[in-house]
């Protein structure tokens, strides 16, 4: 529970403080903050309260040690919690080190490369309280890059992931002195223990067949084996990819996107009837009864001109738009649609969105690497499984 008052207490800070005057009121709440969340996980640690006697105390308070703390929003000083022992740690400094240490990194090339805004200058001034050298950039680099390197490049024939969702996000990248568009793939696996995992990670231009199936080639050669089924929306590049790299599997359409083309298609007004029957489609058991509720469908709408597109898209998308139903009748919802994907894509749009322009490839891939590895390690911790 300290875990999880930590994050949400925390992030909510952050947004408001990366859109406001670093004042000393606002810090001083983060303080207030982080300091009770760091008492509590002693008392957790000692397994008793203040001035509480039990037999189950594993150890005794030794007051506290400052200690200076630089993340993303600048420096604050922390009142760290001692026991006698000196067993006891925070996870405070830790959890947090490596995404705010990018976030800073990616800020301050900003400033040296000339292509800051001046509020980004003043908050880089803020966060670091001296201005910036390429030396401080290069060595701050040295640390961070092999870490999220080693992440990104890890061997992936240890375990088999059996389902595969991708996805693609775009940002602005500036490249030979002008501001460009590039891709970021990513791909995230469940494997045989039915746990989630961020597999793969990669910066490249637009999307095309030759950009995904050179994803999936650097996925292949770091040991992935042909998963049984690929859940992704229905971008032409990237199925033609899915069919030439991965023979054998099945490709799901993710079926958010899916609906929604239908329903864009569908008469604005009176259609809800048409809706809600379309939704029936998709929360049907078996692919035998999905097909008996579409031709339903087409049956009850096919003589209305304003539904002949969407029965169309409907007819034309169907068989891959509900192969989820071959998996088992638990795993449904959570292997129809890329939904994952999105909200780890908004996570890092949150971050992006302070930066807006990075300053080359190498600086977006460290960033968002560093997001993805903080976010991978929250994904179904200790026993918790994603598919049931």
């Amino acid at each position: 529970m300290t875990q999880l008052n930590l994050t949400v207490n925390l992030e909510d800070l952050k947004d408001q403080l990366m859109n406001a005057e670093l004042d000393s009121v606002l810090k001083s709440s983060l303080i207030l903050i982080l300091n009770q969340v760091m008492e509590q996980e002693r008392d957790d640690h000692l397994n008793a309260s203040w001035y509480e006697r039990t037999e189950g105390r594993s150890d005794y308070r030794n007051g506290y040690y400052e200690r200076d703390f630089l993340i993303s929003i600048g420096k604050i000083k922390l009142k760290v919690p001692r026991t006698r022992s000196g067993k006891f740690s925070t996870s405070v400094f830790e959890k947090y080190q490596r995404i705010d240490q990018a976030f800073v990194l990616s800020m301050m090339e900003m400033v040296v490369n000339g292509v800051s805004s001046r509020n980004v200058t003043k908050i880089i001034e803020q966060l670091c309280g001296e201005s910036v050298s390429k030396s401080l950039v290069s060595n701050i680099t040295k640390n961070l890059d092999p870490v999220v390197n080693e992440w990104a490049n890890r061997p992936l024939n240890v375990m088999y992931y059996k389902y595969l969702f991708v996805d693609a996000m775009y940002i602005k990248v500036r490249e030979h002195q002008r501001v460009v568009s590039k891709a970021v793939y990513i791909a995230m696996g469940i494997n045989d223990q039915n746990k989630r995992e961020i597999i793969g990670l990669r910066v490249d231009h637009s999307e095309s067949k030759a950009s995904w199936t050179k994803f999936f080639d650097m996925l292949k050669s770091r040991g992935l084996q042909s998963p049984k089924m690929i859940i992704s929306d229905a971008h032409e590049g990237l199925k033609k990819a899915i069919q030439g790299s991965f023979i054998g599997a099945s490709w799901q359409r993710c079926t958010f996107h899916f609906k929604r083309n239908i329903y864009d298609s569908m008469p604005k007004k009176n259609s809800s009837d048409a809706k809600h029957l379309l939704l029936r489609i998709f929360d049907a058991a078996t692919p035998e009864e999905a097909r008996v509720l579409k031709n339903v469908f087409i049956e009850t709408y096919e003589s209305q001109k304003a539904y002949q597109k969407a029965i169309s898209i409907l007819d034309d998308g169907f068989e891959d738009a509900i192969q989820y139903m071959n998996e088992p009748y638990s795993y449904h919802q959570k292997l129809r649609t890329t939904n994952n994907l999105e909200r780890l894509n908004s996570e890092i749009r949150r971050r992006e969105r302070v930066i807006r322009i990075f300053p080359n490839t190498q600086s977006a891939f460290r960033l968002i690497g560093a997001v993805l590895m903080d976010h991978d390690k929250a994904l179904d911790s200790g026993n918790r499984k994603y598919l049931y």
